[in-house]
């Protein structure tokens, strides 16, 4: 039976499929189906809308129409079947959608997350987290609770041949382009991290170009707009790789 009710709305055009808003639906209502956010069922929607701040393009909104009415038994049930199913996909598919599972990893074992390096000595990975990009990590993920911050341009990692030994050891990163992306977007987001999380120091690490610079920029900003201040070293790479300089930023 249809009823007039609230329910969330999907606007495809403005999804990128990053699935933030699936963990956020306590009832199991949103799927990332062909890449993009879906609705499994009217009926395990209740309305309310705790999915709508996780989405970082503005997808989801809220509207009124005629649907079907919300079901908390189905919803139950939804939950107790799925439960298999999704834990399954997690399994074989860690990857399809990386923003969903939030992953904090645990000290490298002998022969995990290594790699051979050309004098065959083996070089671990310092990553202690998942996801990386600024865009995909929520403000409220644990690893980001009391964290060494480190923001990278994303050139970065490509360019310095020890970045994992130098700079990552120890802290928790993030990685965007300012060139690219949205930069109102990440003072937004920052903004949030610096509210909640409690973050000890940042550690920028930027290339020689031009664009590269609004990096810092973007996260004073963040610091401003939450009040907060933050010890923040700027670390400059250039296009061959070399350590240019590190400099300590006022706060």
């Amino acid at each position: 039976m249809k009823v007039k009710r609230k329910i969330i709305e999907i606007n495809e055009d403005l999804c990128d499929g990053c699935g933030l808003c699936v963990p956020s639906c306590a009832e199991g209502a949103l799927q990332v189906v062909d890449g993009k956010a879906k609705l499994v069922s009217e009926i395990y929607c209740d309305g309310l809308g705790a999915c709508l701040g996780e989405c970082p393009t503005g997808a989801l909104q809220v509207i009124e129409r005629e649907a079907e009415d919300f079901d908390e038994q189905a919803v139950e049930e939804h939950l107790k079947s799925s439960a298999p199913e999704q834990k399954q996909v997690e399994e074989t598919l860690p990857c399809g959608c990386p923003s969903t599972q939030l992953k904090s990893f645990g000290q490298h074992g002998p022969s995990h997350g290594v790699s051979e390096g050309t004098t065959g000595q083996r070089a671990a990975s310092e990553l202690s987290h998942w996801p990386v990009q600024i865009k995909l990590v929520p403000p409220t993920a644990p690893f980001l609770k009391g964290a060494d911050l480190l923001v990278a341009a994303d050139c970065t990692p490509v360019a310095y041949p020890n970045f994992h030994q130098d700079f990552l050891r120890g802290k928790v990163v993030m990685v965007g382009c300012p060139k690219f992306d949205d930069q109102q977007e990440y003072i937004e987001k920052f903004a949030d991290i610096f509210k909640t999380a409690d973050i000890k120091s940042v550690t920028v690490v930027v290339m020689e170009v031009p664009c590269c610079q609004g990096l810092p920029l973007i996260l004073e900003r963040g610091m401003e707009l939450a009040g907060r201040k933050v010890p923040i070293e700027r670390v400059i790479i250039s296009a061959r790789g070399e350590l240019l300089s590190k400099s300590k930023l006022a706060a």
